[in-house]
């Protein structure tokens, strides 16, 4: 009951895909699930001895949810391309595996860096993911921000992961833009509507919260930057879902 299964889901990630794979080489099986990268993500992963599984994607939830029911071992540990397991998490994570302590799953919090600046601040300050579960206890819910429905308790590990998620402005603005798009047909869906209030309000708001509220003004101008995209993410979501209920791209 101790083998852990890696998986790392994957679209054009050649930037990251090695040492994604190098930091999770403690597992005894290394999964990349890929949705048809047209970069040289695939080609890298075939040569670090991983079982690669391609798979048209259609959500986070589902993509992850297909990839670990390909997984042969009970624990599962999902790595997003751009996140690296430390060595402090990667002890804790082969100690916990041992002794669980009757947890079904562990929480993971993040350092995060945009344009290889450490943010501390922007509210990213008390991100936590889960990343390590036993996959018979726990299942993936949600369109965009995907996260994990569990039948047990989960508890926390002490170390942090490093998480590159932004590398370029124009990365962070593409990234929002994904994001907005998925989350827009999850909200026409369920039969959403577009008022004032989503377009006037809720983007400025945003920007306060994580500007000021989350204290990104102390992270400098990659701060307000953090801040002023978190904001254009919102106001792009209704804009789409504004587009998609009158039938337009």
């Amino acid at each position: 009951m101790t083998k852990i299964s890696a998986i790392i889901p994957t679209l054009n990630e050649e930037i990251h895909i090695a040492d994604a794979i190098k930091s999770v080489s403690f597992a005894d099986e290394i999964i990349v699930i890929d949705s048809f990268s047209t970069d040289k993500t695939v080609e890298i992963a075939e040569k670090m001895n991983v079982k690669i599984i391609k798979r048209q994607f259609d959500d986070f939830s589902s993509q992850k949810n297909f990839a670990i029911s390909q997984a042969k071992h009970p624990w599962i540990y999902i790595l997003d391309a751009d996140e690296r397991v430390t060595k402090p998490v990667e002890a804790e994570i082969l100690e916990n595996v041992k002794n669980p302590n009757g947890f079904v799953g562990f929480y993971v919090r993040r350092t995060f860096y945009f344009a290889g600046k450490k943010i501390n601040y922007c509210g990213w300050q008390r991100d936590k993911v889960v990343r390590l579960f036993l996959k018979e206890h726990c299942k993936y819910v949600g369109v965009v921000h995907e996260t994990i429905f569990t039948n047990g308790a989960l508890g926390f590990f002490n170390n942090k992961i490093d998480h590159f998620s932004y590398r370029s402005y124009d990365h962070y603005i593409a990234k929002m833009n994904h994001y907005g798009q998925l989350r827009a047909e999850e909200l026409k869906s369920k039969g959403k509507k577009v008022y004032f209030y989503h377009v006037l309000i809720k983007p400025p708001a945003r920007f306060f919260i994580h500007y000021f509220i989350r204290l990104g003004f102390l992270d400098g101008f990659a701060g307000f930057l953090v801040a002023k995209t978190q904001a254009y993410g919102v106001l792009t979501r209704y804009i789409k879902l504004w587009l998609l209920n009158n039938g337009k791209k």
